[in-house]
């Protein structure tokens, strides 16, 4: 963790010109003179879930895997006494709904180095790849970390423990030299997998996960990628962000680390302060359906959001959702999806979200998510119940349906949350 020492000292190095990248000078200039923003491309990839579906599978994996995935991934967080639960031992309850991750990028370990692809994940905050020594089904279907061929590899010997909902992720801790994009970090702790449960990992088009949440969230003993990367004084910010394009290209977008790309929004930029770290949690004001429904507003706190890139769909309370899905004609399958007519899209009510004072609307396009199955188009809602109890209000997830409207920056400097139109220019990129 940084603490509040090395915040101070964080904040009095870069007053002068820390926030370049933040204002009006183009972030291609900065990287190019600094060398401490850099790029990694994302790409985009059919999920488990639709694999499944075209496999004709979908409806059998999901009868044996009933934990509700939201609830399981951000439950644990919101107990009234502290900030975590922790169950079973040192492992804490955590489900992640990678079913539905489409999102990618590269990263390397070693040297030589060994590549992996994996979901950069904002809703978790360690990094784990596959181990050479896994003995799961899942492991043999994607790229294994082989120590014995890095010459930079050092065993650590502790294990971790992640669970899922169909049991427990399992791994020892090691330290390696980390690659992403263009920038090495050195001495990096991350987890080597030497079992990952249930079929979801098999078909998963990703290797492993590299988090980008808080320490607060850590399961591994050590600085996060994030954090290591500061201490490095390998930015010029403590800031990371995200541009995601869903338009059924390959091309996903990318991840800036160190600031944003002016060329990609439009300003201003509303921040939202973190409200509980851990997550990347502020306050949702009110969630509206074309003036007719509205969430939150009954509360004076509003509601509570996640901003989380490793999360498909947008969450949001059991009750509250199944209004929405009535009041857009969704229908419900015997797997829990809604699926909403096609031809109806365009004449769908707008859902905004208003987050400090400021309307983030999505329309039937930006919020149905389009599938083909055996040369039939099927379109189903974006929209998923969870359940958390919280102290702090409703709980809603704004997954990539949310997040690939607009651009998003994660400061850890201010611990706050940007959001901001995208330009003209990115909603026609590919």
């Amino acid at each position: 963790l940084l603490s509040q020492a090395g915040d101070s000292l964080w904040h009095t190095q870069r007053i002068t010109s820390s926030w370049a990248c933040l204002s009006g000078v183009s972030i291609s200039d900065i990287c190019a003179a600094h060398f401490s923003c850099f790029r990694v491309p994302l790409s985009r990839l059919p999920s488990v879930r639709s694999r499944l579906r075209a496999a004709n599978q979908l409806d059998e994996f999901l009868r044996e895997h009933q934990p509700d995935v939201f609830s399981r991934r951000y439950a644990q967080c919101y107990p009234a006494a502290q900030h975590y639960l922790r169950m079973d031992g040192r492992s804490t309850e955590r489900l992640y709904n990678f079913m539905d991750a489409q999102f990618f990028g590269q990263i390397s370990l070693g040297k030589p180095e060994q590549n992996f692809t994996v979901v950069f994940d904002t809703g978790s905050t360690d990094l784990w790849v596959p181990s050479s020594y896994c003995v799961s089904q899942a492991c043999a279907m994607h790229h294994k970390f082989k120590a014995f061929e890095s010459s930079t590899y050092a065993h650590d010997g502790r294990v971790f423990g992640i669970h899922y909902g169909s049991g427990h992720l399992l791994g020892v801790m090691a330290r390696e030299e980390l690659k992403v994009g263009s920038v090495t970090v050195q001495n990096q702790v991350f987890g080597e997998a030497v079992y990952e449960p249930g079929f979801t990992f098999v078909l998963a088009q990703f290797d492993g996960v590299l988090g980008l949440g808080f320490p607060q969230l850590a399961e591994e003993l050590g600085s996060p990628v994030f954090d290591s990367m500061i201490e490095q004084g390998l930015l010029d910010e403590p800031v990371f962000s995200f541009y995601l394009k869903n338009n059924g290209s390959s091309f996903g977008g990318e991840l800036l680390f160190g600031g944003v790309d002016e060329t990609r929004f439009v300003s201003p930029i509303n921040w939202v302060p973190v409200t509980q770290k851990g997550y990347w949690q502020i306050r949702l004001d009110v969630v509206k359906v074309q003036g007719a429904l509205s969430f939150c507003y009954r509360s004076t706190q509003g509601c509570q959001a996640v901003v989380d890139t490793g999360t498909s769909l947008i969450g949001g309370p059991a009750r509250d959702v199944l209004l929405l899905q009535q009041f857009i004609g969704a229908t419900p399958t015997a797997v829990g999806e809604y699926l909403v007519d096609c031809v109806r899209i365009s004449s769908l009510p707008v859902v905004s979200f208003l987050i400090n004072n400021v309307e983030y609307s999505l329309t039937g396009e930006q919020y149905i998510r389009r599938e083909t199955l055996n040369d039939k188009e099927i379109c189903f809602s974006g929209f998923q119940s969870i359940d958390v109890p919280s102290p702090v209000g409703p709980v809603w997830i704004l997954g990539d349906v949310f997040l690939s409207q607009f651009y998003s920056i994660y400061d850890r400097g201010h611990n706050r949350v940007g959001l901001a139109h995208l330009s003209e220019k990115s909603k026609i990129s590919v």
